[in-house]
């Protein structure tokens, strides 16, 4: 119990275990804030961006764009070159984020092909010249997120890098670029890179409730869990983690729901304007799912464009 009581320690800061983790098109900042509606403290991840779309960014894909209410916050970068690792960074500071992380883990076809992502895992001596030039321009906590390795596992190798060029933590979703999220993680490795590294681990992949947050403690010894997928439809869940983590009750009910759907709305109409109820589609789902007539109400709402015949859709099935 004392575990799940104790912060992890990532450079001079400290976050709850339970993490947020970056989803493209999911983690926006619409959602951000709708999780900070249960979680006023664990860390969050912004949405994975490339360095040079950050250093020329100039407000038009809103990269940059998150409130401070977000925070604590990290912002998550990937690259294929060490030209726009300042600038971005610079960038990034100058809004206010509590720590920057490094993705080279991204299994994304596009990501690959670009050669930032987990592509970086099977060069390791240009690695090392990324992780350095990263280190040298931050003064908060630097993470970095990895695999298993890129078509082969060299997990071991990379991690002892990333604790050598000074990152604060290191999150591993142990499969192979290949294997994307098909499959079983390898928890012996990451149990592995935990074993061998003195910064906290933090693990990613396959945590979506507090019986498999629990059993990936068991089988890594991991420092800190992030939660991904297990974020759709269920803002609330860093909250429910870190409860029954503590052996504390948390009810999930259509009230909870009903709530979340429509604050989520919101928030994309807010962010996004009359474009919110199209970005809203993705995410219906994911609120109704296992509910017995979800299916006939997802192809009604799915198509509407009327925000006022989604909402009262939403209320007459789950009020």
């Amino acid at each position: 119990m004392s575990f799940w009581k104790n912060n992890i320690k990532i450079g001079a800061k400290e976050f709850p275990r339970f993490i947020g983790g970056p989803m493209d098109g999911v983690t926006d900042s619409p959602f951000r804030k709708l999780v900070r509606e249960f979680s006023k403290d664990e860390l969050l991840y912004t949405e994975m961006r490339h360095t040079s779309c950050i250093a020329h960014d100039k407000g038009v894909t809103r990269s940059l764009d998150f409130g401070q209410d977000e925070r604590p916050l990290n912002f998550q970068l990937t690259t294929n070159s060490i030209d726009h690792i300042k600038p971005a960074i610079e960038k990034a500071l100058a809004i206010g984020i509590d720590a920057v992380d490094l993705n080279i883990g991204c299994p994304a076809k596009n990501v690959v092909k670009s050669g930032s992502g987990s592509l970086l895992m099977s060069d390791v001596p240009f690695l090392e010249k990324i992780l350095k030039e990263f280190r040298r321009n931050l003064q908060i906590p630097f993470t970095v997120k990895m695999r298993a390795g890129f078509k082969h596992k060299n997990a071991i190798e990379v991690a002892k890098l990333v604790q050598d060029c000074g990152a604060d933590a290191l999150t591993i979703h142990p499969r192979l670029q290949t294997e994307r999220f098909a499959g079983v993680p390898d928890y012996d490795l990451a149990a592995l890179v935990k074993k061998t590294l003195n910064i906290p681990i933090i693990f990613s992949g396959e945590i979506v409730d507090w019986s498999s947050a629990k059993r990936t403690y068991e089988q890594t010894g991991a420092d800190g869990f992030m939660v991904s997928r297990g974020l759709y439809g269920a803002p609330w869940r860093l909250k429910e983690l870190k409860l029954k983590s503590l052996d504390e009750p948390f009810v999930v009910d259509n009230k909870l729901i009903l709530f979340c759907a429509i604050k989520h709305l919101e928030n994309l109409l807010d962010y996004f304007g009359e474009h919110g109820i199209y970005c809203f589609r993705k995410h219906l789902p994911h609120y109704i799912k296992g509910i017995p007539g979800a299916a006939q109400l997802r192809k009604k709402l799915i198509v509407s464009d009327s925000v006022a015949e989604v909402k009262e859709g939403l209320l007459s099935f789950l009020g």
